[in-house]
């Protein structure tokens, strides 16, 4: 989640099992509580820069998504960004989840593209 302006990210709690009935309750409960403006979903390409078999399986959760929420979705490039979030947790000691820190990595990649 960024602040207004899109300068500092923080994380959010994962969302485990999002395709469940409690992952997508939990989901809906945490989007109507931080009112985002977009959501950005990973899109786990394939090093080479191809579209394997997870970015397909992502590309489909974002066009669920996008039947669900009435604010705009889009996809973005998410190669590297658990390596990044490795090497900032480990120089942090932070506890945050893998996920969560991957995530603030890919928003915060996706607001320098922007």
């Amino acid at each position: 989640m960024s602040d207004p302006t899109g300068t500092i990210v923080r994380p959010l709690k994962p969302v485990e099992r999002v395709d469940s009935k409690g992952g997508g309750a939990f989901l809906d409960r945490m989007i109507a509580a931080e009112a985002p403006q977009m959501i950005v979903v990973g899109e786990p390409r394939l090093m080479s820069g191809e579209v394997g078999e997870q970015a397909l399986l992502a590309r489909a959760f974002a066009d669920r998504l996008r039947q669900r929420v009435n604010i705009p979705v889009e996809m973005f490039d998410e190669r590297l960004t658990t390596v990044e979030a490795s090497r900032r947790r480990a120089e942090s000691a932070s506890t945050t989840s893998i996920d969560s820190l991957a995530a603030c990595v890919l928003l915060e990649a996706w607001l320098a593209a922007r």
